[in-house]
């Protein structure tokens, strides 16, 4: 049964690609991006893919953009939007480390209070978050990107036991290193503040971590796949090679010292 759908953060990568393909599947998708330019190009490619997508701007820095996305009663909301910043913990800027709350978290939050009432009204809806592999485990010099995704896998686990009651599921997806560009820009953020001469702990050369990267569209095809199924596992992790390093990362936290 064709549902509606709002997903934000849709002008690239994961975003981008699972709602072209949920529209293409006769869904009701509404996808939000940051800018006008943005918007625009979005409105394209979906006219080019030849589905129809509803596209809206919204920058969820931005009080009014967020107002007139709550204003939506989708019967899934998809909470995909992000950055990511790097920088060791000690020399990161605090205001990038509110900014990565303020867009990851904090701004989608928001959204959560204005739509999820709805939701809860007519006892039924779906919240899907997408945290990373990030939220499970952590990579050093990435600290505060990680930092966001464990809140949202916090803030995940408990509406997931607060809304059961209600009809309403919460599951989130967890992408590994996968070469949609969102990684290569967060690996190159920090250029814009950073000081080799000044910095406590320097950074590091991040070039091979970015080779080999996944293809996209596996992620992109388990988003299609859950997004609007009845049935599904609450975790989603691509790629699959990624599940086994999360799950020893965990055994290992138990067992290591300080």
């Amino acid at each position: 049964m064709p549902q509606k759908i709002l997903i934000t953060g849709a002008s690239s990568g994961f975003g981008r690609g699972a709602a072209i393909e949920l529209a293409r599947l006769g869904h009701k998708v509404t996808a939000t991006a940051e800018t006008w330019p943005q918007v625009r190009t979005l409105r394209a490619d979906a006219a080019e893919a030849g589905v129809i997508l509803e596209v809206i701007k919204l920058n969820l820095l931005d009080k009014i953009d967020i107002a007139r996305a709550g204003s939506f009663d989708p019967d899934v909301l998809v909470l995909n939007a992000g950055i990511m910043e790097g920088g060791s913990v000690v020399d990161i800027p605090m205001q990038r480390v509110r900014e990565s709350f303020d867009i990851n978290l904090f701004g989608h939050l928001e959204l959560v209070q204005a739509i999820v009432p709805k939701m809860v009204a007519r006892k039924a809806g779906k919240i899907v978050w997408t945290s990373s592999m990030g939220g499970i485990l952590v990579v050093p010099f990435l600290g505060v990107y990680c930092a966001t995704k464990h809140a949202i896998e916090g803030i995940a686990g408990s509406m997931k036991a607060e809304l059961a009651p209600y009809g309403i599921k919460v599951a989130t997806v967890n992408p590994g290193v996968f070469g949609t560009g969102f990684n290569d820009t967060g690996a190159e953020s920090y250029v814009q503040w950073y000081d080799a001469e000044t910095a406590v702990v320097p950074m590091p050369d991040f070039s091979g971590s970015l080779v080999d990267q996944a293809d996209p569209q596996e992620m992109i095809d388990a988003m299609v796949e859950i997004i609007p199924a009845e049935q599904h596992l609450y975790r989603t992790m691509r790629p699959l090679s990624t599940i086994d390093a999360a799950k020893q990362w965990q055994t290992t936290e138990w067992s290591q010292n300080a």
